[in-house]
């Protein structure tokens, strides 16, 4: 019996594709709220992360209290998934060391992700990973974290490409709210959401380069969220836009209303899923040698797109076509 190779094995070199994270990411300030969320996930399984908040959410001078709290939930029997990260305070913040220290100290084996705000710089960035490592190393945790970091300054664009270069860097996170603001009034506030956040050329400049940075480098590019909380037409939209015209393949929740919205609009279609699928098996069959099919001729570089949508498919929660099956029965497992 020939064994046929999975397209994971067969279309990738040692870089590979970007790594396998849900295409949302809820953001919750508050236990009461990440617990509800994780019921949530309990319920729909691992198809969006979670982000515990302990940098806007965190009540002033409370910040290891708040980021404690979070740690236990992290490390709990709720966290059935271990698809739990949090967002500590910026490098210029006094809190942003202890509570890196509580984090990896209490639950750094279930800690799913470390998000990174207000870095200004590379540099910023290298300060924080070099700070995850001597706490790893403290706690003898054999694991790399990864670190989701924030572009949301104008340091952040300028660096960005030297920013996802960076080992342990998983995603870069555009934060439309905070550039908005740092430009001091001269970006006008109907930027801060749609269509503004999507047509005003400074923030798509900044927007495609964060994208385009995440991308080359084999990371993630996540959109920031949708002020509409009670609009999941204005949700879909935007994450809609966000995913086919600017690349992004992840965006922040903050009302659990977002999570289905975003969820459906960062998926494929399921007539492209059965196509790709149809593809990627007459292909499998030939090798993975050049062929036609429906009249339109395919190589490694179709195929490799056909999969990576199939994985988008998968991550969102959708419905797979049969034929698919047996493609992720062998495929590698998530990075």
């Amino acid at each position: 019996m020939t064994v046929r190779l999975s397209p994971q094995a067969a279309l990738f070199d040692h870089r590979g594709p970007p790594p396998a994270l849900p295409p949302c990411v809820h953001y919750a300030g508050s236990v009461l709220h990440v617990g509800k969320a994780l019921a949530l996930q309990a319920t729909r399984g691992p198809v969006f992360d979670i982000a515990a908040d302990c940098e806007d959410g965190a009540p002033v001078g409370a910040e290891t209290a708040h980021a404690r709290a979070f740690a236990a939930l992290i490390a709990g029997e709720a966290n059935r998934y271990g698809r739990i990260g949090a967002r500590i305070h910026g490098p210029g913040h006094p809190a942003w060391r202890a509570e890196l220290e509580i984090l990896i100290g209490e639950a750094g084996d279930r800690l799913a992700f470390i998000t990174l705000p207000k870095a200004e710089s590379a540099a910023d960035v290298l300060r924080l990973l070099d700070a995850i490592a001597l706490e790893d190393a403290r706690r003898g945790l054999g694991r790399e974290i990864p670190v989701s970091v924030l572009v949301e300054t104008h340091g952040a664009v300028r660096d960005a490409w030297a920013i996802a270069a960076l080992p342990g860097v998983v995603s870069l996170d555009f934060g439309t709210l905070d550039f908005v603001s740092a430009h001091h009034g001269a970006i006008p506030a109907s930027a801060m959401e749609s269509p503004g956040q999507f047509d005003h050329p400074l923030v798509r400049r900044a927007k495609c380069e964060t994208a385009a940075a995440a991308l080359a480098h084999g990371r993630i590019p996540a959109h920031g969220i949708t002020r509409a909380i009670g609009n999941p037409h204005a949700v879909f939209d935007d994450a809609r836009r966000a995913r086919e015209e600017f690349g992004f393949l992840r965006m922040w929740s903050i009302h659990p209303s977002q999570i289905d919205p975003i969820l459906r609009a960062m998926q494929p279609d399921a007539r492209e899923a059965e196509a790709a699928a149809a593809v990627l098996v007459a292909a499998q069959a030939a090798d993975w040698a050049p062929l036609a099919v429906g009249g339109k001729m395919h190589d490694r570089a179709s195929y490799r797109y056909c999969w990576t949508l199939l994985q988008r498919a998968q991550a969102a929660g959708a419905a797979l076509p049969a034929a698919a099956a047996s493609f992720f029965a062998a495929a590698d497992p998530p990075r």
